[in-house]
């Protein structure tokens, strides 16, 4: 599990740490991260649905922004709860395209036990640098 949550970072939010070795391993690493916070088990989410995501930005940073806000949106629009096995992300007229397909099916209760209901992701300290052994992002969820 790449990613880890951060205790002392926000008082009434949840904020976490996530890396990899690539820059497309540090978008599915946070948006585990993101998914664990709603869902506590994440093997309970069975791959019955599949949904298509292409983001643009101009920004790697703003792109995992518009990347993990999908999560979200998918779960409080769609009642969806997923997993995203595999991203790529290539160069695009608008700066940097992400192409992912999110895998998962409709929420339920008496098979997902729910932790938070995440409202949002935050820019408020929202991070991802590139290191000498990888990616790493810091992401502080609205709850």
């Amino acid at each position: 599990m790449p990613y880890e949550y951060l205790e002392d970072v926000a008082t009434a939010d949840i904020a976490f740490r996530a890396w990899a070795p690539d820059l497309a391993g540090t978008f599915t690493a946070a948006a585990d991260a993101t998914a664990n916070v709603m869902i506590d088990d994440l093997a309970t989410i069975r791959p019955t649905i599949r949904w298509p995501l292409h983001l643009e930005n101009d920004s790697l940073e703003m792109l995992l922004f518009d990347f993990l806000n999908e999560i979200v949106y998918l779960k409080d629009a769609e009642r969806l709860v997923v997993r995203i096995p595999e991203v790529e992300i290539t160069p695009g007229p608008a700066g940097h395209v992400l192409v992912a397909t999110a895998v998962g099916e409709t929420l339920d209760p008496a098979r997902h036990a729910t932790r938070v209901d995440v409202k949002a992701v935050t820019l408020y300290r929202f991070e991802l640098r590139q290191l000498d052994s990888g990616w790493e992002a810091t992401v502080i969820l609205d709850v």
